[in-house]
């Protein structure tokens, strides 16, 4: 027998109700790519980074006691993580609309080069091997324009 669950509409929140949220204990969950991370962060305390391609077999480290804000670079990557984690039986957690690009545009705190991010996001930096400095391509030393 299939159970079938059903899924509610995934929580949207925009950085600035995201800011009032981890003033309330809610914890940031960035699930870019360690190489995304290391370029530009988030700057709040307790951030935690579990990269979209680890979640799957990293989800419990994450409360189910807590409100959690799911956050990427532009808030894709991180829905399809909130969407995850509700399968998983998260009921407090909501995704960041705009991730990064948008918490930076309204001037909240990060770490790192931000144009350079901005280039990543627009696809500017894209290379002839297929990598981009966002997500360089597979099996390719120093792929992406970020080397």
């Amino acid at each position: 027998m299939n159970a079938r669950v059903e899924l509610s509409e995934a929580q949207q929140v925009c950085p600035t109700t995201t800011r009032r949220l981890l003033a309330e204990g809610a914890l940031l969950v960035d699930v870019r790519e360690p190489a995304e991370v290391e370029r530009v962060a988030f700057d709040v305390p307790g951030v935690v980074a579990i990269p979209l391609s680890q979640l799957e077999r990293r989800f419990a480290e994450l409360p189910r006691d807590r409100q959690l804000v799911i956050a990427c670079e532009v808030g894709a990557r991180s829905l399809k993580a909130t969407y995850f984690l509700m399968y998983q039986g998260y009921t407090q957690v909501a995704n960041m609309e705009g991730g990064l690009q948008k918490w930076a545009r309204k001037g909240f705190p990060v770490r790192g080069d931000m144009a350079q991010a901005n280039a990543c996001a627009s696809g500017a930096c894209a290379d002839a091997s297929g990598g981009s400095c966002c997500a360089p391509a597979p099996a390719v030393s120093g792929g992406g324009c970020c080397g």
